[in-house]
């Protein structure tokens, strides 16, 4: 008689332990349910296109007649055009990362003070990051021709003779040119972030650096630089590897010319895919120029952590 009263209030709880089941299953599920579109779409526009350039690069021949092989890894060691083109490409990133990061540290340096309209010159000095690429380099390109450009025509006012300022048809002005260029457009991000790393400085430094008697060059030396280190590298760190695929204003401003004067990296790759269809090769350059960045970046992020160690 008891054992039969009890079995109705011990079954009582099997359902609910369904419910609950299910519930839970619902709480650990969601999060990927969520997520799922973001993978889906990074799979097909990520992924899927990175294996299929692994498979071109390390295929020679087309269709039945393709085969496997790293022929055209072995064709960049004795391609000159690839090594001129990669020298160009150093050259570019360099002398304009130079000039960009001394231009934007100044320029940060002189605005992170107390002046009058100083909201206005940092509202201004944004203005070329602002603008398109293309835009810029279809502006710098009338701007800089030998005939009619704004340059050439200010300089002749001024009584210059502009006869051999031919800019970017001249094979020893063009590089200069685009580099010109890109340091007016990309100054302002590296001024931006330098400014930012100088504002987040606390005044405690400097007052004790003050206080010690240290002049405005041992404050910057020995203050400013150590503590704005993890914001340059940052700044460096972006605009190089940016640097190093640059394609669209070059490709706008002289297309690689005159001759190979101009011609990068990515300007290479464009030619060989898409002139001349040799796909597996321009993707054989492509990983060579993905693992040259990743070599400087990991650099760039070693140091940034040694200085976050310190």
């Amino acid at each position: 008689m008891n054992q039969t009263a009890r079995s109705p209030s011990t079954n009582s709880f099997a359902p609910e332990a369904r419910p609950h089941t299910i519930s839970l299953w619902r709480d650990r599920a969601l999060p990927y349910l969520l997520i799922a579109p973001t993978v889906m779409v990074l799979l097909a526009l990520s992924i899927y296109p990175l294996l299929y350039s692994v498979r071109v690069s390390l295929q020679t021949g087309s269709g039945e007649a393709a085969h496997w092989s790293l022929a055209n890894f072995g064709r960049l060691t004795t391609d000159g055009f690839f090594f001129s083109a990669l020298g160009h490409t150093v050259i570019y990133a360099v002398v304009a990362l130079t000039f960009e990061f001394l231009l934007g540290l100044g320029l940060a340096l002189l605005l992170d003070r107390s002046l009058r309209g100083r909201a206005i010159f940092r509202a201004v000095l944004l203005i070329p990051m602002l603008i398109p690429p293309v835009v810029v380099g279809v502006v710098w390109r009338l701007m800089l021709n030998a005939d009619f450009g704004a340059i050439n025509g200010t300089l002749k006012s001024l009584g210059i003779d502009t006869q051999a300022l031919t800019w970017t048809a001249s094979p020893k002005l063009a590089l200069a040119s685009v580099i010109a260029v890109d340091i007016w457009q990309w100054t302002p991000f590296m001024f931006l972030v330098l400014l930012a790393g100088l504002q987040a400085i606390p005044q405690e430094p400097y007052e004790a650096a003050m206080i010690d008697g240290a002049s405005a060059w041992q404050t910057f030396r020995h203050v400013t630089l150590p503590l704005l280190r993890p914001a340059i590298l940052v700044a460096l760190l972006l605009r190089t590897m940016d640097l190093l695929r640059v394609f669209d204003q070059i490709f706008i401003l002289t297309e690689g010319g005159p001759g190979f004067a101009t011609e990068t990296v990515s300007l290479y790759i464009y030619r060989a895919a898409f002139r001349f269809f040799d796909f597996g090769y321009a993707a054989a350059m492509s990983f060579v120029l993905l693992i040259l960045t990743n070599i400087i970046s990991v650099g760039y992020i070693k140091l940034l952590q040694d200085q976050e160690a310190a």
